[in-house]
C-alpha cells in the first residue's frame, strides 16, 4: 500500500515538474509577457494545447451552469475572456508553424489540428451555451448596453449561428464531421505546398547559364548554394530567387524549366499532388454551407461581408473587367511587339517570356528596372522610412529592444510608442526567405488588444516577408515591388497598433475580410511621392539621394501594365468564386476547371500540365476563401481614401488623424462602411482608382 502512494506521489511530482518546466504554464516574466522563445521547445506545444483545451473547457462549462439569467457580465464577456492558455499557444505555434517550421512542428499539427477542431465544433454546438448567447441577443436593445458591447453581442451570436449552432440531432454530428475534416484537408494542402516548394532546386554550375542575370542576383544564387554545400548558383521557387531569374535571364529554356516548375506545384503527381485536396475542400465547404442552409459557400461567407451576396462581387468583377479590357489587350499587345522587335523576328510569346519582355519594355519606356533602383532600396534605410512614414502620418515612433527575445536571429523586436512616449505595442519584423517559411508575405500576432479590468492590454504583432538576402558583398538591397510588400503588410501592422477597442476579438485586423485590406493597400500610395521617397531612398554606397528624374520615372512606370496586372488579380477572383459557387461535387479535372474559370481573363497562351489551384493557399489553406475579391474591392476604396490625402496633402495631420481615428482604432466596433463615410464624408467610386490607373482621364 505504501509502495503504491509512493508511486502516486512520484507520479503527480513528476507531473508538476514536467508543468513548471513548460513555459506556456505560467506567466511569461520577459518584457511585456512577449514569448520566451528560448525556452520554448517543440515537446512543450501539444502538452500546452491540451491543458488549454481542458480548462477552455471548464470556463465553458463553468458559463453553461450558472442559474441566473443569461446577461452580457456572466455570458457574453465570460466567454470573450476565456481560453486564455489556448490562445497563447496556438497563436505561437501557428505562426512559427508558417515562419519556422520544421518536420516535428508539421507532424504535431497534424496531431492536434483534430482536437482543435473537435474542441472548436464542443463550443459553438453547445446547446447550453448558445441558449445564453440567444437570450442576451434577442435583448441586446434593451438592456443598457453600450454600442460595442452590442456589437460584440451580435457578432458572438452570428459566429455561432455561422458555425451551427442552430443545427440539431444528426445535423450537428455532420457538421462535426465536416468541419474536422475540412481542418484537416486545409492543414495538408498548405504542409503539401511547403513541402514542394522546398524540393524543387535548379543548380547551374556554367557561368554562361546565368547571361542577362545581374551581378547582385548571381551573388545571391551563388549564397544560397553554399548555405547547402554545394557548387555553383542555385534558384528556387522562393519569391526573390523567381521573380530576379525570370525577369532578367535571357536564357528562354532555362525560364521556361522554372516557370513550369513554379506552375506545376502540386499538380503532377506524386505525394505532394494536391489536386484531390482541392477538390475535397471546395466539395466539403459545400456541403458546410448546405447544411447550413445555403446554396453555396459563397453565399454563406459572403452575407457577413461588406460585399453581402455573389451578385456584389461578380459586379465588382465584371465592372473592371469592362474597365480594364481595353488597357489589358494594349498591354499584351505592346510587350508582344516589343518582344519582336529585341528579337528582330517573329516571336511567340509565352507565360515565360512575360516578365522578361515586360522589364526590358519598362525599362526601354521608362529608363527604370529593378537593378537601376535597387541601390536606394538598401534595407536599413527602407525599415527608417517605412517606420518613418508612421511617425510623420501618426506620430508614433519605432525603438529596437533587443531584450525582448525572438524566434530566430534574423528576426527583430521593435517597442511601438505614441507621440507622447505611451507604449502601443510589441512589433516583429522578419524578411528573408528559410526553409522553414512559407511562401508569400503577411502580418499576424502573437497576442491582441483588449482592455481586461481597466488595463489596457497592448499587442505583439508580427509581418513576415521573403525578401532579396544581402551577399557577401552587398547589404540587403530591395526591388520596388518589395519595399511596396513591406509598406502593405506595415499597413495590417498600424491596424493592429494602433487599435484601441475593449474587446480582442473586435480589436485590430478582426474586421470584414473585404475591409481589411483598406488600411494594407492605402500605404502602397506614398512610393511614388517624391516627398516621401527623398526622406529615406539614398544610394548605400554614395549617400546620394534618390534622384528627381528617377522618381519621375518611378511615377510615370506606376501604371506599366496596369490592365494586364488587374486582370490578372481578377482572375484570381474568378477562381476563387468558381470553385466556391459550386452546387454539386466536382469530379472532374483540376485543370480544366481552372481554365473554364480563368479564361475570360486569359491573355497569353495557357501551358498543358499547370495549375494556380493546387498551391493557391490564400483560398485553400489561409483565410480566404470566397474572399479573394476583397483585394480589389479594397483597392476601389483605398484609391477613394487615398484621394482625399491627395486634396489635402500627403502628410496632412488632420487627414491622417481622421483615418486613425475613424479607421485603424476601431476594429470592427461598427459597420465598415459608416466608419468609411465617417472619414472619407462619403461612400467610395470606382472612379478614384481607374483615374490612378489611367484607365480614365
Amino acid at each position: 500500500m505504501k509502495k503504491f502512494v509512493f508511486s502516486v506521489l512520484l507520479l503527480i511530482m513528476t507531473m508538476t515538474t514536467i508543468e513548471a518546466q513548460n513555459p506556456f504554464f505560467s506567466a511569461y516574466k520577459t518584457p511585456y509577457e512577449t514569448p520566451p522563445f528560448s525556452k520554448i521547445k517543440n515537446e512543450h506545444y501539444e502538452p500546452a494545447i491540451d491543458k488549454g483545451i481542458k480548462d477552455h473547457t471548464a470556463e465553458i462549462n463553468k458559463i453553461v451552469m450558472a442559474k441566473s439569467m443569461p446577461t452580457f457580465q456572466n455570458t457574453i464577456l465570460p466567454l470573450e475572456e476565456s481560453g486564455k492558455l489556448l490562445s497563447r499557444v496556438t497563436s505561437v505555434f501557428f505562426n512559427l508553424l508558417s515562419a519556422e517550421s520544421n518536420d516535428e512542428m508539421q507532424e504535431i499539427a497534424q496531431r492536434v489540428q483534430p482536437k482543435l477542431s473537435a474542441h472548436s465544433n464542443e463550443i459553438s454546438l453547445n446547446e447550453g451555451l448558445f441558449q445564453k448567447i440567444k437570450a442576451v441577443y434577442e435583448k441586446r436593445f434593451e438592456s443598457n448596453l453600450n454600442p460595442e458591447q452590442i456589437r460584440l453581442v451580435e457578432k458572438t451570436y452570428q459566429g455561432f449561428e455561422n458555425s451551427g449552432a442552430n443545427l440539431t440531432g444528426a445535423d450537428r454530428d455532420k457538421y462535426k464531421e465536416l468541419s474536422s475534416k475540412l481542418s484537416q484537408l486545409s492543414l495538408t494542402f498548405g504542409q503539401n505546398a511547403l513541402k514542394e516548394n522546398n524540393k524543387f532546386e535548379m543548380l547551374l554550375t556554367d557561368e554562361a547559364d546565368l547571361a542577362g542575370l545581374p551581378q547582385m542576383v548571381k551573388d545571391a544564387a551563388k549564397a544560397k548554394a553554399q548555405a547547402k554545400s554545394k557548387e555553383g548558383w542555385l534558384f528556387d521557387l522562393s519569391a526573390p530567387s523567381y521573380i530576379a531569374f525570370m525577369k532578367y535571364s535571357t536564357r528562354r529554356d532555362l525560364r521556361e524549366k522554372l516557370y513550369k516548375a513554379y506552375g506545376s506545384q502540386c499538380v503532377s503527381g506524386g505525394e505532394f499532388d494536391n489536386q484531390e485536396n482541392v477538390k475535397q475542400i471546395a466539395e466539403t465547404r459545400m456541403q458546410l454551407a448546405n447544411l447550413l442552409g445555403y446554396q453555396d459557400y459563397a453565399t454563406y461567407v459572403l452575407r457577413n461581408k461588406m460585399a453581402k451576396d455573389k451578385q456584389h462581387v461578380f459586379n465588382l468583377l465584371d465592372n473592371l473587367f469592362d474597365a480594364y479590357g481595353k488597357a489589358a489587350r494594349e498591354d499584351v499587345k505592346m510587350v508582344e511587339g516589343f518582344a519582336v522587335g529585341f528579337e528582330n523576328k517573329s516571336i511567340d510569346l509565352k507565360p515565360w517570356d512575360w516578365s522578361f519582355y515586360s522589364e526590358k519594355l519598362k525599362d526601354a519606356k521608362y529608363s527604370v528596372s529593378d537593378e537601376l533602383v535597387r541601390p536606394y532600396f538598401e534595407l536599413e534605410n527602407v525599415k527608417k522610412g517605412v517606420f518613418g512614414l508612421a511617425t510623420d502620418l501618426y506620430g508614433i515612433t519605432f525603438s529596437k529592444n533587443t531584450k525582448i527575445q525572438v524566434y530566430h536571429p534574423e528576426v527583430e523586436a521593435f517597442d511601438v510608442l505614441d507621440e507622447n512616449g505611451e507604449f502601443l505595442a510589441v512589433l516583429y519584423t522578419d524578411f528573408h526567405p528559410r526553409e522553414g517559411k512559407r511562401q508569400g508575405a503577411w502580418m499576424s500576432e502573437f497576442k491582441g488588444q483588449y482592455i481586461e479590468k481597466g488595463k489596457d492590454s497592448r499587442p505583439h504583432v508580427l509581418i513576415v516577408m521573403n525578401f532579396t538576402r544581402p551577399t557577401g558583398s552587398d547589404p540587403a538591397l530591395l526591388t520596388f515591388d518589395e519595399v511596396e510588400t513591406f509598406l502593405h503588410e506595415f499597413g495590417h501592422a498600424l491596424h493592429g497598433i494602433l487599435t484601441k477597442c475593449t474587446y480582442e476579438s473586435l480589436s485590430g485586423t478582426n474586421v470584414l475580410h473585404d475591409f481589411v485590406e483598406l488600411p494594407s493597400q492605402i500605404m502602397e500610395n506614398w512610393l511614388t511621392e517624391k516627398e516621401y521617397l527623398d526622406k529615406f531612398a539614398v544610394h548605400y554606397k554614395s549617400g546620394e539621394k534618390i534622384p528627381a528624374e528617377l522618381v519621375q520615372k518611378l511615377i510615370d512606370a506606376s501604371n506599366f501594365n496596369a490592365g494586364y496586372m488587374c486582370y490578372r488579380q481578377l482572375s484570381f477572383g474568378y477562381l476563387d468564386m468558381a470553385w466556391h459557387t459550386l452546387t454539386q461535387p466536382y469530379t472532374g479535372d483540376v485543370i480544366a476547371f481552372e481554365r473554364n474559370a480563368m479564361s475570360k481573363t486569359a491573355m497569353l497562351p495557357l501551358v498543358d500540365g499547370m495549375a494556380m489551384s493546387t498551391s493557391f493557399g490564400h483560398i485553400f489553406s489561409g483565410g480566404y476563401a470566397a474572399g479573394y475579391y476583397g483585394y480589389k474591392w479594397a483597392e476601389v476604396i483605398e484609391a477613394d481614401a487615398y484621394s482625399l490625402f491627395k486634396e489635402t496633402g500627403i502628410f496632412n495631420k488632420e487627414t491622417a488623424e481622421s483615418f486613425r481615428k475613424n479607421i485603424l482604432e476601431r476594429g470592427n466596433t461598427e459597420e465598415p462602411m459608416s466608419l468609411y463615410i465617417k472619414f472619407r464624408g462619403q461612400e467610395p467610386t470606382i472612379d478614384a482608382l481607374l483615374k490612378r490607373n489611367g484607365i480614365k482621364k
